[in-house]
C-alpha cells in the first residue's frame, strides 16, 4: 500500500488526475465549477511522456542537454547584439524618427525583427547611417539562425557517433540494432 501512495504522489499520475478530474466534477450535483474544465489544459503535459518511448525524442532531449551551454551562450550572445543594435539605431535615428526610436526599448522592436530576418516594415531607419546600420544587422541576423543550427547539427553528429561506440547503428536512421 505504501509503494502505491508514493507511486501516486508523483508528478505524472498526478498530472493524469487533474487531467480526468473535470470530467467527473458536472456529475456531481449543485457544483457549477466550469472554471474547473481550464485543468483540462493539463492533459497536454501527458506528451511529455510520449518521450519516454521514443527514441528519436530521447536523441533530440541528449543533444539539447549536452549543448545546452553552448546553445545558452548563443542565447547571451544574441540578447548582447540586440541591445548593441537597438543603442546604435537608437543613437543614429532618434532625431529623424522620435516617435518610432523614442527609446532603446523602443528600437529593441525593430532589432527583433531586423535580426529575425522578419522586417514588417513598420518601423525601419531612414537615415543612410541607419540604412547602412540596418543592412549590417540584418546580415548579422542571419547568423542568429546559423549558429545555434550548427550548434545542433554538430550535437547529432556527437551523439550518433557516440551511440555507434557503444555498440550497432543502423546508418539510415541511428537507432541501435538488437543482435
Amino acid at each position: 500500500m505504501r509503494g502505491r501512495l508514493r507511486f501516486a504522489g508523483r508528478p505524472l499520475p498526478v498530472v493524469d488526475l487533474l487531467a480526468i478530474l473535470p470530467f467527473y466534477v458536472p456529475l456531481l450535483p449543485g457544483l457549477d465549477l466550469r472554471v474547473l474544465r481550464a485543468i483540462r489544459l493539463m492533459r497536454l503535459m501527458r506528451l511529455f511522456k510520449v518521450a519516454r518511448y521514443s527514441e528519436s525524442l530521447q536523441l533530440i532531449g541528449a543533444v539539447l542537454y549536452r549543448k545546452r551551454h553552448e546553445l545558452a551562450m548563443t542565447a547571451f550572445s544574441v540578447i548582447v547584439l540586440l541591445v548593441v543594435a537597438a543603442s546604435l539605431v537608437y543613437e543614429v535615428e532618434r532625431d529623424a524618427q522620435g516617435d518610432k526610436f523614442g527609446s532603446i526599448p523602443a528600437a529593441m522592436w525593430w532589432g527583433v525583427t531586423t535580426l529575425t530576418t522578419v522586417g514588417y516594415g513598420d518601423v525601419y531607419p531612414v537615415t543612410p547611417a541607419g540604412k547602412v546600420l540596418g543592412a549590417i544587422i540584418a546580415i548579422l541576423g542571419i547568423g542568429v539562425f546559423a549558429l545555434p543550427t550548427a550548434i545542433l547539427g554538430a550535437g547529432f553528429i556527437e551523439e550518433l557517433q557516440r551511440r555507434k561506440a557503444k555498440g550497432k547503428v543502423c546508418p539510415h536512421c541511428g537507432r541501435q540494432i538488437e543482435e
